[in-house]
């Protein structure tokens, strides 16, 4: 898949639900960042491991009952090595139990358009009916991506974690292809006997970034194989371009009657083209605004991004309000209209 344009260049029984393994803090991590994105959590909060937490077997970074630990560090724990006691720890920080972290986990997945998708906890032990498929996880991988805070946890191969303290862990990343394949800087690993072995693998190479999503692989080697092959075969093959982040101000338009008068139209997700290496087309945009009326919420659609090459559209994306609007009152429209007969009548 292209990050930019989402669009999804080679599957194979992409849509088929499969155990995903440790593929499923994908999830827990997104849920954690959008919450930071939203002023709910701060990487430097400290989180408290209950006994439940603590008891988590498997990959995990030794958490000890009512241990306290910073997000920042819990989030390094689960992007390099996999930490189950981190997850836990993390969800039940968020939402109170576990459970009730999963629900929302369901919630957010549906929201993304993942239909073949379903989470029974935060950290992908084995659980029956707890499945998702590879289109499904490149979508999840998408949206984690789109926190650029992600990859500096990712990227990384080794790193301690409780350095100064009297039992220091050293981490090392579980996916080892981030030392070894140019530009590959994530994203997650997952193995059990059921799902057997996956990666959700990221590479960027002169801003064009690949996601590549390998699942139930009988071997490592395999599985690393079938995604550096279609990684390689998408930077040879492909170039990409983004043109407008997330948030990115397009412009700002007048809402009659509202305060404030004017308000900043941007991006709600990333907007690139991508087109085969050699080809040279002639991208343009096309903003198409709905007819402002207030009172309008902060993130409402207010009108659609368009890039089009010869008449046809090959990307686009929703533009919303940066910002809410509220009606003016009487005074308020009184005083608006004067302003705007009297900046009419000095033409």
């Amino acid at each position: 898949m292209d990050f930019a344009t989402k669009k999804v260049l080679f599957e194979k029984d992409a849509n088929k639900e499969l155990p995903m393994a440790s593929i499923t803090k994908i999830m827990t991590m997104l849920l954690a960042m959008e919450a930071i994105e939203k002023g709910q959590l701060k990487l430097t909060d400290t989180i408290t491991a209950s006994e439940h937490a603590a008891s988590m077997g498997g990959s995990q970074i030794f958490l000890e009952p009512g241990e306290k630990m910073s997000l920042n560090d819990m989030m390094k724990g689960i992007a390099m090595a996999s930490a189950n006691d981190a997850c836990v720890a993390i969800a039940e920080h968020m939402a109170g139990t576990e459970s009730e972290f999963v629900k929302k986990m369901n919630q957010r997945a549906k929201e993304l358009g993942m239909n073949h998708t379903h989470f029974v906890n935060c950290n992908g032990l084995p659980a029956e009916h707890h499945y998702s498929s590879a289109k499904d996880v490149a979508v999840m991988s998408r949206a984690l991506l789109q926190h650029q805070q992600i990859t500096k946890w990712t990227s990384v191969y080794s790193d301690y974690l409780r350095e100064n303290s009297s039992h220091p862990l050293w981490l090392v990343n579980t996916n080892k292809l981030v030392r070894f394949y140019d530009g590959m800087d994530g994203l997650k690993t997952g193995y059990t006997s059921e799902a057997k072995y996956c990666l959700s693998a990221t590479a960027k190479r002169k801003g064009f970034r690949v996601i590549a999503v390998a699942m139930g692989e009988p071997k490592i080697t395999i599985r690393n194989r079938e995604i550096t092959q279609m990684l390689d075969w998408t930077f040879g093959q492909y170039t990409s371009k983004i043109l407008y982040q997330p948030q990115q101000v397009i412009r700002q338009v007048r809402v009659p009657h509202g305060v404030p008068e004017r308000v900043s139209i941007q991006t709600s997700d990333t907007v690139g083209v991508i087109h085969k290496k050699g080809e040279k087309p002639n991208y343009k945009t096309q903003v198409e605004l709905n007819k402002l009326k207030a009172p309008i919420k902060a993130g409402q659609k207010v009108g659609t991004l368009k890039i089009v090459n010869d008449d046809d559209v090959v990307a686009s994306a929703t533009l919303v309000s940066a910002q809410s609007v509220r009606k003016a009152n009487l005074f308020e429209s009184i005083g608006q209209t004067t302003k705007h007969l009297f900046t009419f009548g000095k033409h």
